[in-house]
């Protein structure tokens, strides 16, 4: 089992080499200038516009989900990411179109990503500008976490939802890599698309405008939310970055990722959401990335009031009530995905986490939608 994605993707399936991992460089003693569960607007700005366009009022949507709507006169506002999910779905309902966060993340650019946006003007070359963004994006979104991988001859941009009881993780994720893919295409040029894209959600009536923005197969039904494309296309220059503006904008992520402290445990959840579906996870191999000691990683989880293993059934659970509510992957490999030998031991684990069985809760998340319908 890898990070990158299940059975359905002819490209990538059956790697002999394993991939490689690019993840946050999170140290013991970093921090965060946001506190966990909190986005700053960026690409959910876009949200006003898109509902105007379905001649929508956005003031009492806004204000349903508990926000105030002169927020979204800037980017820069910060609001918490269950509030961004609670808005998404009810853009959905209100307009009826259950592609509504793939038409924000379209609208959206990489300037939409803030001070990370501008700094992958400025990286050398496509790879580095990914990189800058797996490590940096904590600054703008502590609800969501990408990754990047490579295995043989492909790379695999991955961008995953993590906060508990997050609504709508379906629509995050459209315009999460609907955004991605208009970043790209800015650094490499209009005419870049991906090989293909996974998307963690149910097949839509209308594909249409999937496969018009991503100019790519698209595969729903999937684990995770990814873009994979050649692993060339890594070393792909960035015309017009400018070395010395990449210094200063380095040196100010650095001073703001420094400017207030983070819970550590939020800092192994987002490692785990990253890393969970592959063999990766362990206690050993997080203590590493984070470069401290196994028994170091174990005190400081203590002294936050969590344990390892309560915060890695806690991420598998999101994961799996993700999977269960947005898509219809197997259990069997919903279970796999998650470390399971066999589907019974995932059945017995989800049961203990939430009084039901899988199936149960996967029928009842049906009923649920459609009688919403």
């Amino acid at each position: 089992m890898t990070d990158s994605i299940g059975p359905a993707s002819e490209i990538i399936s059956n790697r002999r080499e394993k991939p490689i991992f690019f993840s946050p460089k999170v140290l013991a003693g970093s921090s965060r200038t946001l506190p966990p569960g909190y986005i700053h607007l960026g690409v959910a700005k876009e949200i006003a516009p898109i509902l105007s366009e379905f001649n929508v009022d956005s003031v009492p949507l806004i204000r349903e989900a508990g926000l105030d709507p002169a927020l979204f006169d800037d980017g820069t506002n910060v609001i918490p990411h269950a509030a961004l999910g609670r808005l998404l779905s009810l853009c959905v309902t209100r307009t009826n179109c259950n592609h509504f966060g793939l038409l924000v993340g379209m609208s959206a650019s990489i300037l939409s990503l803030g001070m990370v946006g501008r700094l992958m003007q400025h990286s050398e070359t496509l790879g580095d500008a990914l990189r800058a963004l797996v490590s940096n994006l904590c600054i703008q979104n502590r609800g969501s976490v990408p990754s990047l991988t490579v295995s043989d001859d492909v790379a695999i941009f991955t961008f995953s939802v993590y906060q508990s009881e997050a609504e709508s993780a379906d629509q995050i994720s459209d315009g999460s890599l609907a955004v991605a893919v208009n970043a790209m295409r800015s650094l490499c040029g209009p005419e870049w698309h991906p090989l293909e894209v996974l998307l963690p959600r149910m097949c839509p009536k209308d594909q249409e405008p999937y496969r018009r923005h991503f100019r790519a197969p698209v595969r729903f039904n999937q684990e995770s939310a990814s873009i994979v494309f050649p692993v060339r296309d890594l070393k792909l220059r960035i015309p017009g970055a400018d070395p010395m503006m990449r210094a200063m904008l380095e040196e100010r992520i650095q001073q703001m990722k420094g400017a207030q402290g983070s819970e550590f445990s939020d800092d192994i959840r987002r490692l785990l959401r990253m890393r969970l579906t592959s063999n990766h996870c362990s206690a050993d191999e997080i203590a590493h990335l984070l470069a401290i000691h196994r028994r170091t990683l174990s005190r400081r989880l203590k002294d936050s009031g969590m344990g390892y293993r309560a915060i890695t059934n806690e991420i598998r659970f999101e994961i799996a009530r993700q999977l269960l509510t947005d898509t219809q992957v197997p259990l069997a490999q919903i279970a796999a995905a998650l470390g399971y030998s066999e589907a019974s031991a995932f059945t017995r684990a989800f049961r203990r986490w939430s009084g039901q069985t899988p199936k149960h809760w996967r029928d009842n998340g049906l009923r649920s939608d459609l009688a919403t319908a």
